[in-house]
Protein backbone atom coordinates (compact mmCIF):
# COMPACT_ATOMS: atom_id res chain seq x y z
CA UNK A 1 0.00 0.00 0.00
CA UNK A 2 1.94 3.56 -1.43
CA UNK A 3 2.11 5.94 1.11
CA UNK A 4 1.44 9.87 0.26
CA UNK A 5 3.92 11.28 -2.53
CA UNK A 6 6.76 12.95 -0.55
CA UNK A 7 6.48 16.81 -1.17
CA UNK A 8 2.09 16.49 -0.32
CA UNK A 9 3.51 13.87 3.01
CA UNK A 10 5.96 16.32 4.01
CA UNK A 11 3.05 19.50 3.48
CA UNK A 12 0.24 17.13 5.27
CA UNK A 13 3.04 16.87 8.50
CA UNK A 14 3.84 20.42 8.26
CA UNK A 15 0.20 21.45 8.57
CA UNK A 16 -0.84 18.74 11.49
CA UNK A 17 1.94 20.45 13.46
CA UNK A 18 0.34 23.66 12.87
CA UNK A 19 -3.51 22.59 13.84
CA UNK A 20 -1.75 21.42 16.51
CA UNK A 21 0.07 23.86 17.59
CA UNK A 22 -2.46 26.29 16.91
CA UNK A 23 -5.12 24.21 18.42
CA UNK A 24 -3.18 23.66 21.83
CA UNK A 25 -3.66 27.14 22.99
CA UNK A 26 -7.58 25.51 24.15
CA UNK A 27 -6.95 24.61 27.48
CA UNK A 28 -7.35 20.24 28.13
CA UNK A 29 -10.69 20.12 30.54
CA UNK A 30 -9.34 20.75 33.80
CA UNK A 31 -11.55 18.19 35.24
CA UNK A 32 -10.76 14.97 37.27
CA UNK A 33 -11.94 13.13 33.96
CA UNK A 34 -8.96 11.79 32.09
CA UNK A 35 -8.99 10.32 28.41
CA UNK A 36 -7.98 6.45 28.98
CA UNK A 37 -7.15 4.11 26.71
CA UNK A 38 -9.88 0.96 26.10
CA UNK A 39 -8.38 -2.21 24.71
CA UNK A 40 -10.16 -5.45 23.95
CA UNK A 41 -13.31 -3.30 22.00
CA UNK A 42 -14.04 -5.41 20.03
CA UNK A 43 -13.02 -6.05 16.47
CA UNK A 44 -10.23 -4.66 15.63
CA UNK A 45 -9.25 -5.30 11.49
CA UNK A 46 -7.67 -1.97 11.50
CA UNK A 47 -5.03 -2.48 14.31
CA UNK A 48 -6.40 1.08 15.44
CA UNK A 49 -5.92 2.29 19.18
CA UNK A 50 -9.09 3.32 20.95
CA UNK A 51 -9.30 6.32 23.69
CA UNK A 52 -12.24 7.55 25.26
CA UNK A 53 -13.48 10.44 27.55
CA UNK A 54 -16.16 10.21 30.03
CA UNK A 55 -17.04 13.24 31.70
CA UNK A 56 -17.31 13.51 35.54
CA UNK A 57 -20.97 13.82 34.83
CA UNK A 58 -22.57 12.25 31.84
CA UNK A 59 -26.69 12.47 31.15
CA UNK A 60 -29.02 9.90 32.26
CA UNK A 61 -28.16 8.44 28.56
CA UNK A 62 -25.33 10.27 27.42
CA UNK A 63 -25.10 10.53 23.74
CA UNK A 64 -21.82 9.60 21.87
CA UNK A 65 -19.54 11.47 19.61
CA UNK A 66 -16.37 10.12 17.49
CA UNK A 67 -13.86 12.64 16.79
CA UNK A 68 -11.50 11.42 13.95
CA UNK A 69 -8.30 12.78 13.99
CA UNK A 70 -5.89 14.44 10.51
CA UNK A 71 -3.31 12.24 8.71
CA UNK A 72 -0.36 12.27 11.10
CA UNK A 73 -2.33 12.49 14.40
CA UNK A 74 -3.50 10.39 17.18
CA UNK A 75 -6.74 10.51 19.20
CA UNK A 76 -4.45 11.72 22.20
CA UNK A 77 -3.72 14.57 19.99
CA UNK A 78 -7.25 15.18 18.60
CA UNK A 79 -8.10 14.88 22.85
CA UNK A 80 -5.75 17.98 23.43
CA UNK A 81 -6.00 20.32 20.36
CA UNK A 82 -10.14 20.54 19.79
CA UNK A 83 -13.17 21.78 22.20
CA UNK A 84 -14.83 18.39 21.61
CA UNK A 85 -14.22 17.06 25.43
CA UNK A 86 -14.20 20.00 27.00
CA UNK A 87 -17.87 20.69 25.42
CA UNK A 88 -18.39 17.47 26.63
CA UNK A 89 -17.52 18.30 30.36
CA UNK A 90 -20.62 20.90 29.71
CA UNK A 91 -23.43 18.97 27.44
CA UNK A 92 -22.70 15.68 29.19
CA UNK A 93 -21.89 13.13 26.05
CA UNK A 94 -19.21 10.51 25.91
CA UNK A 95 -16.20 11.00 22.84
CA UNK A 96 -14.28 8.31 21.52
CA UNK A 97 -10.72 9.12 19.77
CA UNK A 98 -9.74 6.61 17.33
CA UNK A 99 -6.21 6.63 16.86
CA UNK A 100 -4.45 5.33 13.73
CA UNK A 101 -1.19 2.63 14.09
CA UNK A 102 0.30 2.70 10.35
CA UNK A 103 3.03 4.41 9.77
CA UNK A 104 1.51 7.20 7.78
CA UNK A 105 -1.20 8.56 10.98
CA UNK A 106 -3.46 8.24 8.01
CA UNK A 107 -7.32 6.27 7.94
CA UNK A 108 -7.79 3.58 5.55
CA UNK A 109 -10.34 5.21 3.48
CA UNK A 110 -9.66 3.76 0.28
CA UNK A 111 -10.01 -0.19 0.77
CA UNK A 112 -13.12 -2.21 -0.68
CA UNK A 113 -13.24 -3.53 3.18
CA UNK A 114 -13.55 -0.40 4.80
CA UNK A 115 -15.93 1.07 2.06
CA UNK A 116 -18.31 -1.88 2.69
CA UNK A 117 -20.75 -2.56 5.34
CA UNK A 118 -19.10 -5.24 7.97
CA UNK A 119 -16.69 -5.29 5.19
CA UNK A 120 -13.57 -4.78 7.79
CA UNK A 121 -10.89 -2.48 7.77
CA UNK A 122 -10.53 0.91 9.86
CA UNK A 123 -14.44 1.74 9.67
CA UNK A 124 -15.37 -1.69 10.91
CA UNK A 125 -12.99 -0.96 13.98
CA UNK A 126 -14.31 2.51 15.07
CA UNK A 127 -18.00 1.04 14.38
CA UNK A 128 -16.71 -1.24 17.51
CA UNK A 129 -15.60 1.41 19.53
CA UNK A 130 -18.93 3.01 18.95
CA UNK A 131 -20.81 -0.21 19.77
CA UNK A 132 -18.84 -0.82 22.97
CA UNK A 133 -19.65 2.65 24.55
CA UNK A 134 -23.00 1.98 23.67
CA UNK A 135 -23.55 -1.30 25.66
CA UNK A 136 -20.75 -0.36 28.14
CA UNK A 137 -21.95 3.30 29.22
CA UNK A 138 -25.56 3.14 28.11
CA UNK A 139 -24.85 5.70 25.05
CA UNK A 140 -27.83 6.63 23.24
CA UNK A 141 -27.55 4.41 19.60
CA UNK A 142 -30.46 8.06 18.51
CA UNK A 143 -27.94 10.61 19.50
CA UNK A 144 -24.42 8.69 17.98
CA UNK A 145 -22.31 11.07 16.06
CA UNK A 146 -19.17 11.36 14.07
CA UNK A 147 -16.81 14.42 13.20
CA UNK A 148 -13.07 14.58 11.75
CA UNK A 149 -10.66 16.63 10.24
CA UNK A 150 -8.47 15.91 6.67
CA UNK A 151 -7.91 12.11 7.22
CA UNK A 152 -10.66 12.31 9.97
CA UNK A 153 -13.24 14.23 7.93
CA UNK A 154 -13.22 11.46 5.33
CA UNK A 155 -13.29 8.63 7.28
CA UNK A 156 -16.60 10.44 8.84
CA UNK A 157 -18.02 10.25 4.69
CA UNK A 158 -16.71 6.33 5.00
CA UNK A 159 -18.50 6.22 8.29
CA UNK A 160 -22.20 7.92 7.14
CA UNK A 161 -21.98 5.78 4.03
CA UNK A 162 -20.90 2.07 5.39
CA UNK A 163 -22.47 2.24 8.55
CA UNK A 164 -25.71 4.07 8.13
CA UNK A 165 -27.55 2.23 10.44
CA UNK A 166 -24.79 3.14 13.64
CA UNK A 167 -24.24 7.18 13.13
CA UNK A 168 -27.34 9.84 12.95
CA UNK A 169 -25.11 12.71 11.69
CA UNK A 170 -21.80 13.45 11.17
CA UNK A 171 -19.59 16.94 10.25
CA UNK A 172 -16.65 16.76 7.67
CA UNK A 173 -14.18 19.66 8.12
CA UNK A 174 -11.83 19.64 4.90
CA UNK A 175 -12.37 16.20 3.39
CA UNK A 176 -13.75 14.52 0.14
CA UNK A 177 -16.98 12.51 -0.80
CA UNK A 178 -17.68 9.00 0.26
CA UNK A 179 -15.38 6.25 -1.91
CA UNK A 180 -13.45 9.57 -3.52
CA UNK A 181 -9.91 7.65 -2.67
CA UNK A 182 -11.04 4.03 -3.55
CA UNK A 183 -8.37 2.17 -5.42
CA UNK A 184 -5.50 0.01 -4.26
CA UNK A 185 -3.70 2.80 -2.17
CA UNK A 186 -4.25 5.27 0.65
CA UNK A 187 -4.19 8.21 -1.49
CA UNK A 188 -5.21 9.57 -4.22
CA UNK A 189 -3.59 12.25 -6.26
CA UNK A 190 -6.66 12.58 -8.90
CA UNK A 191 -9.63 13.60 -5.99
CA UNK A 192 -6.73 15.08 -3.57
CA UNK A 193 -6.59 17.45 -6.66
CA UNK A 194 -10.12 17.51 -7.58
CA UNK A 195 -9.81 15.74 -10.86
CA UNK A 196 -12.70 13.72 -9.95
CA UNK A 197 -15.92 14.47 -10.67
CA UNK A 198 -18.77 12.20 -10.70
CA UNK A 199 -22.56 13.07 -11.36
CA UNK A 200 -25.03 13.14 -8.27
CA UNK A 201 -26.80 9.86 -9.14
CA UNK A 202 -23.41 7.90 -9.53
CA UNK A 203 -21.87 9.52 -6.54
CA UNK A 204 -25.47 8.50 -4.37
CA UNK A 205 -24.75 4.80 -5.73
CA UNK A 206 -21.38 4.85 -4.27
CA UNK A 207 -23.14 5.13 -0.97
CA UNK A 208 -26.13 2.83 -1.42
CA UNK A 209 -23.75 0.50 -2.75
CA UNK A 210 -21.88 0.11 0.58
CA UNK A 211 -25.00 -1.18 2.67
CA UNK A 212 -27.37 -2.46 -0.12
CA UNK A 213 -29.97 -4.01 2.42
CA UNK A 214 -29.91 -0.57 4.08
CA UNK A 215 -34.01 1.11 3.89
CA UNK A 216 -33.50 3.06 7.13
CA UNK A 217 -33.16 6.53 7.88
CA UNK A 218 -29.86 8.44 5.88
CA UNK A 219 -27.81 10.32 8.38
CA UNK A 220 -27.62 13.89 7.88
CA UNK A 221 -24.47 15.41 7.28
CA UNK A 222 -22.70 18.74 7.55
CA UNK A 223 -19.93 19.77 5.41
CA UNK A 224 -16.74 22.35 5.92
CA UNK A 225 -14.30 23.58 3.26
CA UNK A 226 -12.19 26.37 2.60
CA UNK A 227 -12.05 27.94 -1.03
CA UNK A 228 -7.84 27.81 -0.92
CA UNK A 229 -7.21 24.32 0.22
CA UNK A 230 -4.11 23.23 -1.27
CA UNK A 231 -4.10 19.60 0.27
CA UNK A 232 -7.90 18.74 -0.51
CA UNK A 233 -9.22 20.42 -3.33
CA UNK A 234 -12.32 22.99 -2.83
CA UNK A 235 -13.54 21.04 -5.95
CA UNK A 236 -14.24 17.84 -3.53
CA UNK A 237 -16.71 20.46 -1.31
CA UNK A 238 -19.02 20.37 -4.80
CA UNK A 239 -18.57 16.77 -4.89
CA UNK A 240 -19.71 16.02 -1.40
CA UNK A 241 -22.78 18.60 -1.75
CA UNK A 242 -24.19 16.60 -4.81
CA UNK A 243 -23.39 13.16 -3.22
CA UNK A 244 -25.07 13.63 0.10
CA UNK A 245 -28.26 15.65 -1.44
CA UNK A 246 -29.27 12.70 -3.69
CA UNK A 247 -28.50 9.91 -0.85
CA UNK A 248 -31.34 11.50 0.62
CA UNK A 249 -33.19 12.38 -2.23
CA UNK A 250 -33.67 15.96 -1.78
CA UNK A 251 -32.61 18.90 -4.33
CA UNK A 252 -29.37 20.63 -4.79
CA UNK A 253 -30.83 24.04 -4.88
CA UNK A 254 -30.41 25.02 -1.65
CA UNK A 255 -33.79 25.83 0.53
CA UNK A 256 -31.57 28.89 2.44
CA UNK A 257 -28.65 30.87 2.00
CA UNK A 258 -26.88 32.91 4.69
CA UNK A 259 -23.20 33.71 6.10
CA UNK A 260 -22.93 33.20 10.30
CA UNK A 261 -19.67 34.69 10.27
CA UNK A 262 -17.74 36.85 8.12
CA UNK A 263 -16.49 35.07 5.47
CA UNK A 264 -18.84 32.01 5.38
CA UNK A 265 -21.55 31.09 3.27
CA UNK A 266 -23.72 28.65 4.52
CA UNK A 267 -26.05 26.75 2.43
CA UNK A 268 -28.90 24.13 3.63
CA UNK A 269 -30.56 21.94 1.32
CA UNK A 270 -33.94 19.82 2.04
CA UNK A 271 -35.01 20.35 5.48
CA UNK A 272 -32.09 20.17 7.08
CA UNK A 273 -30.39 16.94 5.60
CA UNK A 274 -27.30 19.02 4.40
CA UNK A 275 -26.00 21.73 5.94
CA UNK A 276 -22.91 22.86 3.93
CA UNK A 277 -20.10 25.87 5.00
CA UNK A 278 -17.99 27.44 2.17
CA UNK A 279 -15.22 29.52 4.43
CA UNK A 280 -13.61 31.94 2.12
CA UNK A 281 -9.86 32.47 2.06
CA UNK A 282 -8.96 29.51 3.98
CA UNK A 283 -6.52 26.48 3.39
CA UNK A 284 -6.90 23.40 4.29
CA UNK A 285 -5.57 23.58 8.01
CA UNK A 286 -9.10 25.46 8.29
CA UNK A 287 -10.70 26.52 12.23
CA UNK A 288 -12.86 23.63 13.62
CA UNK A 289 -15.71 24.52 15.03
CA UNK A 290 -16.63 22.21 17.75
CA UNK A 291 -19.20 24.13 18.75
CA UNK A 292 -20.90 24.72 15.38
CA UNK A 293 -21.22 20.79 15.02
CA UNK A 294 -22.52 20.04 18.33
CA UNK A 295 -25.21 22.54 17.66
CA UNK A 296 -25.61 20.00 14.34
CA UNK A 297 -26.33 17.23 16.09
CA UNK A 298 -28.15 18.49 18.84
CA UNK A 299 -25.69 17.11 21.68
CA UNK A 300 -25.60 20.62 23.07
CA UNK A 301 -28.83 20.48 24.64
CA UNK A 302 -29.46 20.03 28.11
CA UNK A 303 -26.77 19.72 31.06
CA UNK A 304 -25.20 16.58 32.36
CA UNK A 305 -26.90 15.17 35.49
CA UNK A 306 -24.94 12.58 37.80
CA UNK A 307 -28.06 10.07 37.53
CA UNK A 308 -31.66 9.98 35.08
CA UNK A 309 -34.18 12.22 36.80
CA UNK A 310 -37.80 12.30 35.83
CA UNK A 311 -39.30 15.08 33.51
CA UNK A 312 -41.04 17.74 36.21
CA UNK A 313 -43.48 18.22 34.02
CA UNK A 314 -44.51 14.53 33.41
CA UNK A 315 -46.19 12.18 35.39
CA UNK A 316 -44.56 9.04 37.21
CA UNK A 317 -46.32 5.88 34.90
CA UNK A 318 -48.53 3.69 36.78
CA UNK A 319 -47.91 0.40 37.00
CA UNK A 320 -48.86 -0.99 33.58
CA UNK A 321 -48.48 2.15 31.61
CA UNK A 322 -45.99 4.23 30.18
CA UNK A 323 -45.26 7.92 29.53
CA UNK A 324 -43.41 9.94 27.04
CA UNK A 325 -41.34 13.50 27.34
CA UNK A 326 -40.83 15.50 24.11
CA UNK A 327 -37.76 17.74 23.64
CA UNK A 328 -36.25 19.49 20.73
CA UNK A 329 -32.43 18.95 20.57
CA UNK A 330 -32.22 21.31 17.37
CA UNK A 331 -33.73 23.57 15.22
CA UNK A 332 -33.10 25.95 12.25
CA UNK A 333 -35.36 28.09 10.25
CA UNK A 334 -37.82 25.74 8.63
CA UNK A 335 -37.39 23.12 10.42
CA UNK A 336 -36.34 20.75 13.42
CA UNK A 337 -34.87 17.27 15.44
CA UNK A 338 -36.76 16.43 17.90
CA UNK A 339 -36.80 13.22 20.80
CA UNK A 340 -38.99 11.52 22.70
CA UNK A 341 -38.08 9.31 25.76
CA UNK A 342 -40.39 6.48 26.97
CA UNK A 343 -40.60 5.43 30.07
CA UNK A 344 -42.51 2.23 31.36
CA UNK A 345 -44.31 2.04 34.67
CA UNK A 346 -43.71 -0.64 37.63
CA UNK A 347 -44.69 -3.57 35.90
CA UNK A 348 -43.08 -3.16 32.86
CA UNK A 349 -44.66 -3.02 28.92
CA UNK A 350 -44.23 -4.90 26.23
CA UNK A 351 -44.82 -2.86 23.43
CA UNK A 352 -45.85 0.93 23.45
CA UNK A 353 -47.90 3.92 21.22
CA UNK A 354 -47.16 7.62 21.49
CA UNK A 355 -49.60 9.93 19.97
CA UNK A 356 -47.95 13.34 18.64
CA UNK A 357 -50.11 16.31 18.38
CA UNK A 358 -48.11 17.84 15.72
CA UNK A 359 -48.95 21.12 14.04
CA UNK A 360 -51.06 20.98 11.15
CA UNK A 361 -48.92 21.40 7.94
CA UNK A 362 -45.72 19.28 9.78
CA UNK A 363 -44.28 17.46 7.59
CA UNK A 364 -41.81 14.21 8.80
CA UNK A 365 -38.79 13.88 6.77
CA UNK A 366 -36.91 11.49 8.64
CA UNK A 367 -37.33 9.44 12.08
CA UNK A 368 -35.48 6.27 13.74
CA UNK A 369 -36.35 3.99 16.25
CA UNK A 370 -40.33 4.00 16.39
CA UNK A 371 -42.75 3.60 13.48
CA UNK A 372 -44.36 6.58 12.40
CA UNK A 373 -48.13 6.65 11.22
CA UNK A 374 -50.51 9.33 10.69
CA UNK A 375 -50.05 13.34 10.11
CA UNK A 376 -50.77 16.15 11.69
CA UNK A 377 -52.43 16.05 14.72
CA UNK A 378 -53.03 12.56 14.35
CA UNK A 379 -49.40 11.49 14.72
CA UNK A 380 -48.86 8.29 15.55
CA UNK A 381 -45.66 6.21 16.61
CA UNK A 382 -45.50 2.64 17.68
CA UNK A 383 -42.61 0.92 19.01
CA UNK A 384 -39.58 -0.99 16.54
CA UNK A 385 -39.12 -4.65 16.64
CA UNK A 386 -36.03 -3.99 19.34
CA UNK A 387 -37.30 -1.80 21.63
CA UNK A 388 -40.79 -2.15 22.67
CA UNK A 389 -40.39 -4.65 25.50
CA UNK A 390 -39.72 -2.79 28.84
CA UNK A 391 -38.79 -3.27 32.03
CA UNK A 392 -40.26 -2.29 34.98
CA UNK A 393 -38.99 1.75 35.08
CA UNK A 394 -36.76 0.88 32.19
CA UNK A 395 -36.45 3.64 28.95
CA UNK A 396 -36.25 4.31 25.65
CA UNK A 397 -36.15 6.83 22.88
CA UNK A 398 -37.21 7.50 19.59
CA UNK A 399 -36.50 10.64 17.33
CA UNK A 400 -37.73 12.73 14.27
CA UNK A 401 -36.84 15.77 11.74
CA UNK A 402 -39.66 17.81 10.34
CA UNK A 403 -40.36 20.56 8.96
CA UNK A 404 -41.96 23.93 10.20
CA UNK A 405 -41.72 25.60 13.24
CA UNK A 406 -40.71 23.47 16.87
CA UNK A 407 -43.31 22.85 18.94
CA UNK A 408 -44.03 22.16 22.53
CA UNK A 409 -45.82 19.23 23.13
CA UNK A 410 -46.95 16.80 25.77
CA UNK A 411 -47.39 13.34 24.05
CA UNK A 412 -49.59 10.84 25.32
CA UNK A 413 -47.98 7.10 25.96
CA UNK A 414 -49.59 3.54 25.60
CA UNK A 415 -49.05 0.41 26.84
CA UNK A 416 -49.61 -2.08 23.85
Amino acid sequence: MRLLPKAVHALWITLAATVVAATLLVASPAKAATLTEVTNFGANPGNLRMYLYVPDRVAARPGLLVAVHYCTGSGPAFYSGTDFARLADQHGYIVVYPSVTASDGCFDVASSATLTHNGGGDSLSIVSMTRYVQQTYNADPARTFVTGVSSGAMMTNVLLGAYPDVFRAGAAFAGVPFGCFAGPSKWNSQCAQGQLTRTPQQWGDLVRNAYPGFTGTRPRMQLWHGTNDEILSYVNFGEAIKQWTNVHGISQTPTSTDSPQSGWTRTRYGSGQVEAISMANTPHNLPVQASAAIAFFGLNTGGPTTSPTANPTTPPPGPGGCTAAFRVTSSWSGGYVAAVRVTAGSGGVNGWRVGLALPAGTTVVNSWSGQFSGSGSATQVTNASYNGRLGPGAATEFGFQANGAAPALSPACTAL
